[in-house]
């Protein structure tokens, strides 16, 4: 694997190596994937769900350059900017926490295809 999964998903946690675990919720990922961005890691799936209904998960599950990389502004503006929409649109809103087994799964299918991607993406170039 070329890579690294930051999430607070108990699923991918059980299916995947190469885990950072978060204890807390979607956007406690966004920050501990910014921590690890300004380290050097390259973002490699985009941090945010590709609909409004995904912002309300608890669930979140991110992928990151396994090896430390030099700083890629490219990746920090897309985190900055992620944590920055992901406030304005939560605003006063509460996290779907009742559904939550429900956005796990959500969430490791759409990693999976994220990884399948990434490895689709790694063979031909």
């Amino acid at each position: 694997m070329d890579f690294t999964i930051v999430t607070n998903n108990t699923i991918v946690k059980d299916n995947y190596e190469n885990i950072i675990f978060v204890e807390g919720d979607f956007f406690d990922v966004l920050l501990e994937v910014r921590n690890y961005i300004h380290l050097g890691h390259e973002l490699i799936s985009y941090p945010l769900g590709a609909s409004i209904r995904m912002m309300y998960s608890p669930i979140r599950s991110i992928l990151i350059s396994k090896e430390l990389e030099n700083i890629d502004e490219n990746s920090i503006e897309v985190i900055e900017n992620s944590i920055e929409k992901y406030k304005i649109t939560m605003g006063e809103r509460n996290v779907d926490v009742r559904n939550r087994r429900d956005y796990e799964v959500i969430d490791y299918e759409l990693i999976k295809s994220a990884i399948s991607e990434n490895d689709f993406i790694s063979e031909i170039l």
